[in-house]
């Protein structure tokens, strides 16, 4: 059985995303969180997924 490679060349099990949601996009270190439901944005946190974050102001998950 041949090894599959991820898009960097490290090795994967058939179907690793390697952490990363299916179709998940890892936009990297900079950029914005935003609240889908009343727009508030805040700086984006290396290591911090902004789908993990609650909106301060409305208690909605953020986005990217």
């Amino acid at each position: 059985m041949r090894a599959m490679k991820d898009e960097h060349g490290y090795d994967m099990a058939d179907g690793d995303t390697r952490g990363r949601m299916p179709g998940g996009r890892g936009e990297g270190p900079g950029g914005q969180c935003t609240c889908p439901e009343c727009g508030y944005t805040m700086a984006h946190e290396t290591g911090q997924p902004c789908y993990e974050i609650t909106c301060p102001k409305c208690g909605a998950k953020m986005g990217r």
